[in-house]
């Protein structure tokens, strides 16, 4: 069978038995990643309870995984191009799931973040080339069903997360959370050998951006570090000072060298258009306020509203349910009326919903005091999703369609990632007593105000930077926003084009 962006498995159909095969390969592969992003948010507080460990550890918990998927994600896609998405995607599955036994055996605290900075390496080989084998196998005219399969049991598979993490924590241990992994794995590599075409792009030029990933890591590592760290040994500790001096010269130097290499994993000259700028900021600014506030939600639902891991687990089902409902009217919305009165007033509803959440902290039913908040919040994110997606892609030039889907999907999780480690210490959740219930509760209480602010200031930034196309060119940016679904671990993004290796997980 021939290699190439068109060839190898493009002429199956969707309602074929080789096609339906493909398509539980992709969706098992990528459902491992959304399944473990959920889980281990319910396991934090489990977590802490076994290694007897601070917010520092869980922070890193957390961290470890983003730092390397958001660092290394382009750069898995480009591995896909030029080695083989079947490969790429099978070596993924495998490096994930020995990573998720490490984590589900791992002695200590060192051991576990050692084995999630691991396993983030995986989630960046196995996603980008879960949607590229997609496009790459299927006749043109089955792919936007399959696309919108994919990503709908994807969401099934996000919803799920809380319902298996929660049951998994109280029948048996943290632990399964990351064992539930192996077997689904297993699946996943014995489908894709026997089923899955193999195919490559064969007009990609030039070398991989090894560098440009490398600085991606070492700056995003430097800051991470020097955010969680600094409040516990001091920021003139000589750790907490190298990791801030490492961000500092890293960061310009992958600029630089981004600026300077012929086939760089982040081409700048996208960023020089305002519209494209303009969606990607208020990717960041709005994503990194979900991120830090997802991130303490149940830590503080079951540290101090004594909730269990299942039902903390349950609290943000209802944002899964609106998003899927909702979503694809919400880009019918914004192909009318274009996307900027959406992005303007949904970050505001999502702000009100996370400052809605300070009520949390105040004892009283989950239907009184935290499903209002969760409401509001999941239909700020339904308004805006859609089209903040849509306009980072409807910004970018078609050829660089693939590139601008992994750029706004690595902003978020770069957003996420650095909010982590930020808004617990703007928010005073540090030190020793950090997870003391009264001082949690206080310090979440707090970091909720700051993050639905922040989601605010996101609504503003694409008042003012954020114009409407077209109405012919909203039609056509838009025309496939069915295929959508937001997993909060990252920007829903739309379907690369043919060949790019790139996707949205």
């Amino acid at each position: 069978m021939a290699d190439g962006p068109d060839q190898g498995g493009s002429g199956l159909s969707f309602g074929s038995g080789p096609g339906r095969w493909v398509l539980a390969a992709t969706v098992l592969g990528s459902g491992i990643a959304a399944l473990d992003a959920t889980v281990v948010s319910i396991a934090l507080p489990s977590i802490g309870r076994s290694f007897h460990s601070g917010v520092g550890t869980l922070q890193w918990v957390v961290t470890g995984y983003a730092l390397t998927l958001a660092a290394f994600l382009l750069l898995g896609g480009s591995l896909g191009d030029r080695l083989g998405r079947k490969r790429i995607f099978s070596i993924g599955v495998l490096w994930f799931a020995v990573a998720s036994v490490c984590c589900g055996l791992a002695p200590n605290a060192g051991f576990l973040i050692a084995a999630r900075i691991l396993q983030g390496i995986g989630g960046a080989l196995l996603a980008p080339a879960s949607l590229a084998i997609l496009q790459a196998s299927f006749r043109p005219d089955d792919r936007s069903r399959a696309i919108g399969a994919w990503s709908g049991l994807g969401g099934v598979a996000t919803a799920a997360g809380p319902l298996v993490g929660g049951y998994l924590i109280e029948a048996g241990s943290w632990r399964w959370v990351f064992f539930i992994n192996i077997p689904v794995s297993v699946v996943v590599l014995i489908v894709t050998a026997r089923h899955v075409p193999e195919t490559r792009d064969p007009t990609t030029a030039g070398r991989v951006d090894a560098l440009g990933a490398g600085l991606a890591v070492l700056f995003l590592a430097g800051v991470t570090y020097g955010l969680i760290e600094g409040p516990a040994h001091g920021w003139t500790n000589t750790f907490v000072l190298a990791g801030l001096v490492i961000a500092a010269v890293s960061g310009p130097a992958f600029l630089l060298a981004q600026q300077r290499e012929a086939h760089p994993m982040l081409p700048l000259e996208l960023f020089r258009t305002r519209q494209f700028s303009g969606a990607n900021a208020v990717t960041f600014v709005v994503y990194g306020a979900l991120g830090g506030a997802l991130f303490l939600l149940p830590i503080e639902l079951q540290l101090v509203a004594h909730y269990t891991p299942q039902d903390s687990g349950l609290a943000l089902l209802p944002v899964t349910v609106i998003m899927l409902a909702l979503s694809s009217r919400s880009g019918q919305l914004a192909a009318r009326i274009g996307p900027r009165l959406q992005m303007s007033v949904g970050p505001l509803v999502v702000g009100l919903g996370l400052l809605l959440l300070t009520r949390a902290t105040v004892h009283g039913s989950y239907f009184t005091v935290v499903l209002p908040a969760v409401i509001v919040f999941g239909i700020g994110l339904a308004i805006t999703v859609a089209p903040l997606t849509s306009t980072a892609m409807g910004a970018a030039p078609a050829e660089h369609a693939g590139v601008a889907s992994a750029v706004n999907n690595v902003v978020a999780r770069a957003a996420g990632l650095l909010a982590v480690a930020l808004l617990p210490l703007l928010a005073g959740i540090t030190g020793g007593h950090a997870l003391e219930p009264r001082h949690f509760a206080a310090g979440f209480h707090t970091a909720v105000i700051i993050a639905g602010l922040t989601c605010a200031a996101g609504g503003l930034l694409a008042a003012l930077t954020i114009r409407n196309p077209p109405s012919s060119s909203r039609h056509r940016t838009l025309l496939h926003l069915r295929a959508y679904h937001c997993a909060l671990d990252g920007a829903p993004l739309q379907p690369a084009p043919l060949g790019t290796g790139v996707e949205s997980s």
